[in-house]
Formats: structure tokens, sequence, C-alpha cells
């Protein structure tokens, strides 16, 4: 058992590490400022990938200040306000079961009801939106266990004081846990950066660089789109590779960012906490 276990340890590790000197190997002697710093144009031709990052940027954006609010929100309700645990049960139960759900159906329900419903049209906002229902769960359930993290002695001391919920909640109860729903926060943004079957349907995939405001109203491409137009439409596979290294690298320092972010504030939580680390 130690062998097969040492033996799967080993093919994990090496088709993870494949991929990534693979994908590097094939994309960084491609990645270069005029390719990060241009629009693309078609006569002469030209591949630039700005409008596809500043995309990316503007979706991830959008994303999270609808997303983290909601998802926040409903985690401290559920944990803190919630008395009828049917109800608990049922909303628990269908964000697990969103959290299921293929991305290529929210796409479809994304451009159905953002896009025609609500008037959006094929828009940033209209695949932010998108990407907010999709990753809502994986936000919630995470700052729901952050919450679970904070012992109920902690409440209990600043009810005796005389504190509110809220004001308890507040200044008791999310700084306790903050660690975990940052690290929740980040992890949604690396999940964000890699979708791309939804955003076909919602946000397009226009090469067109505009502002913040203007580029929520118009379709644009992030650059999980930009890489599929131009392997799969049009056979660019030096600039896909480039940005699948671009993706890779984002994806490996957003990994690490949580890491180090969920480190430091556990430091900080124990040091804020001696009794509670003497305890342990």
């Amino acid at each position: 058992m130690k062998t097969i276990m040492w033996i799967s340890a080993f093919i994990t590790c090496g088709l993870i590490i494949g991929i990534i000197v693979y994908v590097f190997a094939k994309g960084i002697p491609f990645i270069s400022w005029d390719l990060l710093s241009t629009s693309p144009t078609y006569i002469p031709p030209h591949i630039g990938i700005l409008p596809d990052i500043m995309n990316t940027i503007y979706i991830v954006i959008a994303s999270l200040v609808v997303m983290v609010p909601l998802g926040a929100g409903a985690a401290i309700y559920l944990e803190e306000y919630a008395t009828n645990q049917k109800v608990v049960a049922v909303i628990e139960y269908a964000a697990e079961t969103l959290s299921g759900i293929p991305s290529i159906i929210y796409g479809l329900v994304g451009m159905l009801f953002f896009c025609e419903f609500a008037g959006l049209r094929t828009s940033i906002l209209a695949g932010a939106l998108t990407l907010v229902i999709m990753n809502l769960p994986s936000i919630m359930r995470t700052t729901q266990e952050s919450l679970k993290t904070v012992p109920q002695s902690y409440r209990e001391g600043a009810f005796a004081l005389g504190a509110g919920k809220w004001r308890v909640i507040r200044t008791v109860v999310l700084p306790g846990c903050v660690d975990g729903i940052i690290t929740g926060c980040v992890l949604a943004t690396g999940r964000i950066l890699g979708e791309s079957a939804a955003l076909l349907f919602t946000a397009g995939f226009a090469h067109t660089l505009n502002s913040f405001f203007e580029g929520l109203m118009s379709p644009g491409a992030t650059l999980t789109v930009a890489l599929y137009v131009y392997a799969k439409e049009q056979g660019e596979f030096g600039a896909a590779f480039a940005i699948a290294a671009i993706l890779m690298i984002l994806t490996l320092g957003i990994n690490s960012l949580a890491m180090w972010l969920e480190r430091h504030f556990r430091k900080m939580r124990e040091q804020g906490y001696p009794q509670e680390k003497t305890k342990e």
C-alpha cells in the first residue's frame, strides 16, 4: 500500500510538472512586450492581447464586487442569524447543487437571462453576473466554514460585555475568520480567470480596448476566450501557448498568494489570541 501511494503521488506530481513545463516551453518564447501592450490588427496582421488582459481585469473586478458581499452575507445569515434548520438545509443543498452544474449550462442560462431578458446583450457585465452565480456557492461555503472556526466562547464573551449581535459579528467573528474569507475570494478569482465556456455565450470574443465602464457594457474576450479563439478559430498556436503560459503564471501566483494569506492571517490571529494558542 505504501508503494501504491508513492506511485500515485509521483504520477500526480509528474502530470502537474509535465503540463507546466510543456506550456512554458511552448509559450514563453512567444511572450513579448509587443504582445502584452498592443491591440490586435488585421491589416497588417498583428496579434496583441492588451484588450484581453484588460477585459479579464474588468470581469474579475465586476464579479468580486457583486459576489463577495452576497456570498459572505448569505454565510453570515446561515451561521449567525438563521434559526430554521430546514431553511438552512434547503439553501445549503441548493448551493451544493449549483456548484456541481457544468459551466456551459451557466453560459446558456446567462445568455438567455442576462443578455436577452435583462437586456444587457453580449457584454462583460453579463459575463461577470454569470460568473457570480457560478462562484457564489464556493464563496458562501468557504465563509461558512471560516465562521465555524471562531470559538463560541468569543461570541459569549462579547455578549456578556453587552455587545449587540451585529457588533459581535463585525468586531469579533469576522476578524477571527478573515483568513478563510480572503482565501476563498482569491481562489474564486483563480476560477474566474480560468473560465471560458460560460463567457463564450455571455461576454463574447471581441478584441477591443475600452475603458472600465464602457467595457462593462461592451462585448470582450478574456484571456481564456482569446486562447480558444486563437487556437481553434485562427490557428495561431504560438499566441495561444503564450496566453496559456500567462494564465499558468497567474494561476500559480494566485494559489501561492492564497496560501501565504492564509498563513499570514492565521499567525496574526494566534498572536491576537495568545490564550487560545496556549490551550492548543
